[in-house]
């Protein structure tokens, strides 16, 4: 009968967990949980009885009118047995039709029955071809994303309130993701020999040429050399009396020390007033033999070859040394930490100032044209190629999941999801039916 395949309740709240021994039957349809199933079933069931109720009312009909139609008192039973007699014949063919499609009718093995069931691979097969030729092609993807206004909507959203903060979670989630995933031990060793191989290959004298040229430009070798002759001062200020002393255990023993005091004191004296005169001439001769001697060196460092040799030798020795080494090596932990303590704090400088670069480009894509334009030809060029490359995985995804489903199962949901309307071809095919069939015979009965 049409209605003894209506699906319970029970059936509809299967376990979607698939099972090798098919005991747990997924559900490839579910997408409203069992509330929704239930209610779709229900609804399926009262319009099966519909469609049932109309067949058993033909049958009715056509069982009374058949009886009365030898009366010869009122000739419009033979009208009605025709009609009654075509609406049984419609109904019955479309419920043959509509159930042939998930079962076997009265769960006779009819051939060309319980489509669904039998083909399922095939349809499978069939709508990721469907999938792929009518929906994953560059020109359909560029046609409709080109008239999205992408550009606009993704500046709109991006400068709107909250969604900087969420850009900036999602960001910080993807970065403490990365940090979980990533082995600690290969990207310590991957920075360390970036960092170390990178130094190597910067030659270290001609830079340190270009500092030193830089340093003369701006004129800060001379506010080194003012800080150096200003500081040797204050440091014969301060020691007068060690100077004093120490000049007498180097003085002969045979010197009186009344001329010691008068040579010290004239040394002392000569030596201040000529760092006083240094520091307080800008002009000063010792101060322009500084100038030359310093772009003299500046020059060596950029193209003396034993400038060169020395230099390299030296961050050999440096980038050798223990501490330098423990500090390439746990720069990935350093840095590690650093992330996550900023990714997790929402108020961390690194999250606020992703959330103000993501506000600025919302901006930006809304008030520039040209800007908006680019951004939009890369992301329709973008999908356009994803979707041209990988057209064939998506269709071969699709099918190889509609071959992973229950037969049963699958046709059970498909029924569920699309049986309700179908019923509607029962109904009309009684109905349709009954006018053929009434019709038919008010012609036979005036032509023949």
């Amino acid at each position: 009968m049409a209605d003894e395949a209506v699906l319970s309740s029970e059936r509809v709240g299967t376990d979607p967990t698939p099972t090798p021994n098919g005991a747990g039957r997924s559900n490839p349809f579910d997408d409203g949980g069992p509330a929704t199933d239930e209610a779709r079933a229900a609804d399926l069931r009262r319009m099966k009885a519909l469609a049932t109720s109309l067949l058993v009312l033909a049958a009715i009909v056509f069982i009374v009118a058949r009886v009365q139609e030898g009366d010869e008192a009122w000739a419009g039973w033979g009208y009605i047995r025709a009609t009654a007699e075509a609406a049984m014949v419609g109904a019955l063919a479309d419920w043959f039709a509509v159930t042939a499609l998930f079962r076997h009718p009265l769960r006779l093995p009819i051939p060309h029955t319980a489509i669904v069931r039998r083909r399922k691979d095939q349809i499978g097969a069939s709508l990721g071809g469907f999938v792929q030729d009518n929906f994953l092609t560059r020109a359909i993807i560029t046609e409709r994303l080109s008239d999205a206004d992408l550009g606009r909507r993704l500046g709109r959203w991006l400068s709107g309130p909250g969604n900087a903060r969420t850009v900036g979670d999602q960001g910080a989630a993807v970065v403490r993701g990365l940090t979980e995933v990533l082995s600690d031990e290969v990207v310590q060793q991957g920075l360390e020999a970036v960092v170390v191989e990178r130094a190597r290959r910067i030659p270290v004298s001609p830079l340190i040429g270009r500092a030193v040229d830089v340093a003369i430009e701006g004129d800060h070798h001379q506010q080194l050399f003012d800080t150096v002759v200003r500081g040797v001062d204050r440091f014969l200020g301060d020691n007068a009396s060690s100077l004093r002393n120490r000049m007498t255990q180097e003085s002969p023993w045979w010197v009186p020390e009344a001329v010691d005091d008068v040579v010290f004191e004239k040394i002392y004296t000569s030596v201040r007033r000529f760092l006083r005169e240094v520091a307080d001439d800008p002009n000063h001769e010792l101060r322009l033999s500084v100038d030359e001697r310093s772009a003299a060196l500046a020059a060596d460092l950029k193209t003396s070859p034993a400038m060169l040799a020395r230099g390299e030798e030296i961050k050999e020795e440096i980038l050798a040394h223990p501490e330098v080494r423990a500090w390439s090596a746990n720069l990935w932990a350093s840095l590690k930490a650093a992330l996550l303590e900023a990714t997790e704090d929402p108020e961390s400088q690194l999250r606020l100032r992703i959330e103000e670069a993501v506000v600025d480009a919302g901006r930006s894509l809304e008030a520039d044209p040209e800007l908006r334009a680019k951004i939009e030809h890369w992301i329709v060029d973008g999908i356009g190629y994803v979707a041209e490359q990988f057209r064939g995985e998506v269709s071969n995804l699709i099918a190889t999941t509609v071959q992973r489903w229950d037969a049963d199962e699958t046709a059970d949901r498909i029924e569920l999801q699309v049986g309700r309307d179908l019923q509607f071809i029962r109904i009309n095919g009684t109905v349709v039916g009954g006018l053929a069939g009434l019709v038919i015979y008010t012609l036979s009965e005036l032509f023949l």
